[in-house]
């Protein structure tokens, strides 16, 4: 009996490693729209499906980002200024769009472009810390929702594992990527989510992260600083630097290969979580009761001065 269970299990995995090799044709004439392309993930991704045969149209925030991403790729791939918290310029890009693929459309949107800051205790937070950072990481997401769609969520979607808006922007594009492809189902689009670990891009950047603390600590009133100590600061600054020595993964293309299948496969997943911690810790963490994974996490975290716990 047991080598009846064992034997359909591995024809499962066959079947379905066979399944998700099936890519679909005519990749030069399928127009995948990338944001965020700058650097980290959307840049490698450009390259990457620029490399592949797709054309490619890349949304760069900065001049520096869009001129050096011209200057590596081909003639396929178009690089374009967007800043996805302005209506005006996802119009202007909108159109342009629109200009260039004519009436093939877009075959994928891929929503790549994030912050990670400013993060932080939720104390230490203002409502407009939070409106920034929603603005890019879930509204810029709203914004473009048409085609086959790749929204690039993050672990601290699943579990929120960190204060500040970044869990609460990622939370929301989870429920944004699950109500899309609800509705979308039906009209044969399929909504895919990438949910990467840790990775060494600017979100990962411990000096960007520790710059971002210095800023929210200094602007604090005295009352607050008293309740946390000078050495909350420092002990959060040295424990950002130890722990991503060891848990961030250089190796970006476990995520962009995902990516890249998410919008070539014939039969795309549902959900994608490239790296070995969101396997083996992040995720079984979020199936937890709640009451271990607060205990987990609270064991770990820098303590306040007037901390009670």
């Amino acid at each position: 009996m047991f080598l009846y269970i064992l034997g359909l299990v591995v024809l499962w995995y066959i079947y379905r490693w066979y399944k998700e090799t099936l890519r679909v044709p005519n990749k030069g004439e399928k127009y995948v729209y990338i944001t965020g392309c700058d650097t980290g993930f959307g840049n490698l991704l450009a390259r990457h499906l620029d490399k592949l045969g797709f054309p490619v149209i890349a949304g760069c925030y900065t001049e520096k980002g869009e001129d050096e991403l011209k200057k590596i790729s081909s003639d396929r791939l178009t690089a374009i200024h967007l800043d996805v918290t302005d209506h005006e310029s996802v119009n202007k890009v909108a159109a342009l769009i629109k200009t260039k693929v004519g009436q093939k459309g877009l075959w994928a949107v891929v929503n790549n472009a994030g912050v990670s800051v400013p993060a932080g205790p939720s104390d230490w937070l203002t409502i407009e810390d939070y409106k920034s950072m929603l603005s890019v990481n879930l509204f810029g997401v709203i914004d473009k929702a048409k085609g086959r769609v790749v929204n690039v969520a993050s672990v601290f979607g699943r579990i929120a594992a960190c204060s500040g808006p970044y869990c609460v922007s990622k939370y929301g594009v989870e429920a944004f990527n699950d109500s899309l492809r609800m509705n979308m189902a039906a009209f044969g689009v399929k909504v895919l989510c990438i949910e990467p670990g840790f990775f060494k891009t600017n979100v990962t950047d411990a000096q960007i992260l520790e710059n971002n603390l210095k800023r929210l600590w200094d602007r604090l009133p005295q009352e607050t600083k008293d309740d946390y100590g000078f050495a909350y600061l420092e002990k959060t600054n040295e424990k950002i630097r130890e722990s991503f020595k060891w848990i961030v993964d250089a190796d970006l293309m476990k995520v962009v290969s995902c990516m890249e299948h998410a919008i070539s496969a014939v039969h795309p997943r549902t959900r994608y979580s490239p790296g070995w911690d969101i396997k083996f810790f992040w995720l079984p963490m979020s199936y937890m009761p709640t009451c271990i994974s607060d205990r987990c996490f609270h064991k770990q975290a820098i303590k306040p001065k007037s901390s009670v716990l």
